[in-house]
């Protein structure tokens, strides 16, 4: 909805995806600390096993080794959001670019925007749009989504740190209203910067 009304998007996860191509330093770490038992037969890493993996826990530890997978992606990831940051402002010193991540919190990097954006839903929705977005039933889908929200900061710590909240339970209508509010909000900062 941001990209529509004229805002640069950076996807934390498109870059984590492109950093697990075989032969890239963060796949060589991944496939060295997780075990050649998340590759597919063609060597590139099945994200389903590698999350399952993740998300157990660590026999020694009692701990999931999320941490130990954010560690690995997160400092590329940021090394190349900040890249394409760079790169976008260098273009266009006035444009409003958005880096799309979950775990911006969670990887300490908060400050390093202008803005911190939170968006929420009612639970049920959240089950209910996982399930859909993975083609899984409705059981699956809640464990999955516990399972992860188990590994990151507690929505409402988000809420609190956030400077924009958007609530995404109503209909599509009502979320881009919220949307348009924003960033007629940021451009008017934009214009009384330069």
């Amino acid at each position: 909805m941001f990209v529509k009304l004229g805002a640069h998007l950076i996807k934390a996860d498109d870059i984590a995806h492109w950093l697990m191509e075989p032969g890239s330093p963060v796949y060589e770490e991944i496939v060295r600390r997780f075990g050649r038992e998340i590759l597919n037969p063609d060597k590139t890493i099945n994200r389903r096993s590698l999350a399952q993996a993740a998300f157990e826990k660590d026999p020694s530890t009692g701990k999931q080794r999320v941490h130990e997978l954010n560690a690995i992606v997160h400092p590329a990831v940021i090394r190349y959001e900040n890249e394409g940051m760079d790169d976008i402002g260098e273009r266009d010193p006035n444009a409003i670019a958005i880096v799309e991540a979950a775990l911006i919190l969670e990887a300490g990097v908060a400050d390093r925007f202008d803005h911190l954006v939170v968006v929420t839903c009612r639970p049920e929705q959240r089950v209910e749009r996982f399930a859909q977005r993975l083609k899984i039933n409705e059981e699956a889908a809640t464990a999955e989504v516990q399972r992860r929200m188990a590994a990151q900061i507690p929505e409402a710590e988000k809420i609190k740190a956030a400077d924009v909240l958007i609530d995404n339970s109503g209909s599509v209508e009502a979320t881009e209203q919220q949307v348009k509010q924003v960033f007629a909000k940021w451009l008017e900062e934009v214009r009384r910067a330069t």
